[in-house]
């Protein structure tokens, strides 16, 4: 039978840490529950591949990339590369989708012609309870450049989360991917992407993200970047906003690239 080609592509940035290995393989489950084809990319960041759990490593839909260490931001990055769907989810590895997390966000943006659309995240905690996240960006549509409104300082609370979102693949590309920030460079992939193309927050929940003590924004490194690079990223996005804005008002349109 010919290979069905995947409609999202879902990248993860790993090191594959023993502590997060179960959270991974729970993660993985979460995307064979999901009713539209996907795939994985697994991009290790320094992390040896043959410690891919089994569940995943058998999984054709399944794509390890092996890099050295590059950080988060760069792995997600070259994961682009091997991406074939025509819509990107980034996600991380130890967090959990509900099942009609991708089928609901999907058919609304081809519906409606949009570049992204996004859900409401939930934190998850241990004892199986979650507590809905409703971010600053109110649900509806919203044009491009719209979204960096409600974040009115580099400080306050983020406007959108990169991995409530799917994106067309050509705007992720046009947005350059998540840069070259430490940490932090999540926040610099939303304000361009949601710069460059209008979208739509839904009001359900399609992203649980999972509270526990291994967390990296829970490190005393975290929190000494912190304030650096968000003003980096809030400065990305006033810039990239006023920039647009400037231009002649023109339908976006993505192309797949051909050979020189």
């Amino acid at each position: 039978m010919p290979r069905t080609l995947p409609q999202i592509t879902v990248i993860t940035p790993t090191r594959l840490l023993p502590n997060r290995l179960p959270y991974l393989e729970l993660f993985h489950a979460s995307l064979q529950a999901q009713t539209v084809e996907w795939e994985l990319v697994l991009a290790l960041d320094g992390a040896d591949p043959d410690l891919v759990p089994t569940s995943l490593a058998r999984d054709r839909r399944v794509k390890v990339l092996a890099l050295p260490k590059v950080g988060a931001a760069g792995a997600r990055n070259l994961a682009l590369n091997l991406a074939e769907g025509d819509w990107i989810q980034y996600a991380d590895d130890d967090d959990i989708f509900p099942a009609e997390a991708f089928a609901v966000r999907h058919r609304h943006a081809l519906k409606h012609d949009l570049g992204w659309v996004a859900g409401w995240s939930a934190d998850l905690f241990s004892d199986g309870s979650i507590r809905v996240w409703r971010c600053p960006t109110p649900h509806g549509a919203h044009a491009a450049g719209e979204v960096w409104t409600y974040w009115p300082t580099a400080q306050d609370t983020i406007p959108l989360g990169q991995t409530q979102m799917i994106a067309r693949r050509g705007l992720v590309q046009a947005a350059s991917g998540h840069g070259g920030l430490p940490q932090g460079e999540d926040y610099l992939y939303v304000g361009a992407l949601t710069a460059l193309s209008a979208g739509a927050l839904l009001p359900v929940v399609t992203y649980h993200y999972r509270q526990h003590e291994e967390q990296m924004t829970r490190s005393q490194d975290h929190d000494g970047l912190e304030s650096a690079v968000r003003q980096f990223a809030w400065q990305s996005g006033h810039q990239l906003r006023q920039l647009l804005k400037a231009q002649p008002t023109t339908p976006l349109t993505l192309a797949e690239p051909t050979a020189a």
